[in-house]
């Protein structure tokens, strides 16, 4: 019988500490301090990068990994390039064009700490470093393998996914969405590179698919699911404990705005039991920690 989500809580906050933990050491390793005289930039980068953060999507990805016996050290390196994008993805939310958000995890949002322009900078890079790991034989010796993460995670955050989603955020602003099209919002915005991270540890152990279609509909919902509950812990949640002013969103179409928080949550009730029952074609005990993360994406209060 698998764990109850009570009793595989702390399991759960153990793989996500290691994760943190070796997921940072790759970081580190692979933005290196430097005394060239684009100093600036590195340090930028590691700043957004090395400032904190609870890596939910280089914990997809070494537990996807894991579930199909890949490598460790080729799993960090794809889950330090998701973050990287996640990162990139942060630091340009934050500037003035966007959401004019002045913190970010507790400390200055990057724009704040080192300029517009430095930010715009350390955004790009992070981006273009994530791509860099991934096309090198050090992620996998593979071309095909390779080839397939670039393009996935191309197909995740541009105009047909992250930065489509971001788009439409802005349009959402100033003209009313209804559920459906919030919905595509945040599947753009921030489902499709849960996505590929959840998928990205089938795609390195070259898994069958049936498997791997079961991890994206799995992606799926649990991108929603978050969002959901980030929606609602923009209107209930602590700005000490999110490490940003809560309220943000306010002015934006968001699952809560268009629903009320009751119906919001139980949306993500929902979500969560659907992605869980997802798991099923994998062996009792395979993907425990997945379905506990599906139950803390909904618990979670940061």
């Amino acid at each position: 019988m698998a764990p109850s989500p009570r009793e595989a809580s702390p399991k759960l906050s153990q793989a996500m500490e290691d994760c943190r933990e070796k997921v940072n050491k790759t970081i580190s390793s692979l933005l290196p301090q430097t005394d060239l005289a684009e100093a600036p930039l590195f340090d930028a980068m590691r700043y957004a990068a090395l400032g904190g953060g609870k890596r939910l999507r280089p914990f997809m990805v070494l537990e996807g990994a894991r579930v199909f016996g890949v490598d460790a050290g080729r799993a960090r390196r794809v889950a330090a390039a998701a973050e990287f994008v996640h990162c990139y993805s942060l630091v340009h939310d934050d500037l003035p064009a966007m959401d004019n958000a002045d913190l970010r995890r507790g400390k200055p949002s990057l724009h704040k700490a080192y300029g517009e322009a430095t930010a715009l900078l350390a955004g790009d890079a992070l981006l273009t470093l994530a791509f860099e790991i991934l096309s090198d034989t050090e992620t996998h010796e593979d071309p095909r393998v390779r080839i397939e993460l670039v393009s996935n995670l191309a197909g995740a955050i541009g105009m047909h996914g992250m930065v489509g989603g971001q788009m439409l955020d802005l349009i959402g602003e100033k003209q009313e969405f209804d559920v459906g099209t919030i919905s595509r919002l945040q599947r753009l915005k921030t489902g499709k590179l849960i996505a590929f991270c959840c998928e990205a540890g089938a795609i390195l152990g070259k898994a069958n698919p049936a498997h791997r279609q079961s991890l994206r509909n799995y992606a799926h919902d649990l991108g929603l699911a978050f969002q959901v509950t980030d929606d609602l812990l923009d209107v209930e949640g602590d700005a000490k404990d999110l490490g940003k002013p809560t309220g943000q969103d306010a002015k934006k179409a968001t699952f809560v705005s268009a629903m009320g928080r009751d119906q919001a949550r139980a949306r993500a009730e929902m979500l969560v039991e659907q992605a869980i029952s997802h798991l099923r074609v994998f062996d009792e005990g395979r993907v425990d920690l997945l379905k506990d993360l599906a139950h803390y994406v909904l618990e979670r209060r940061v």
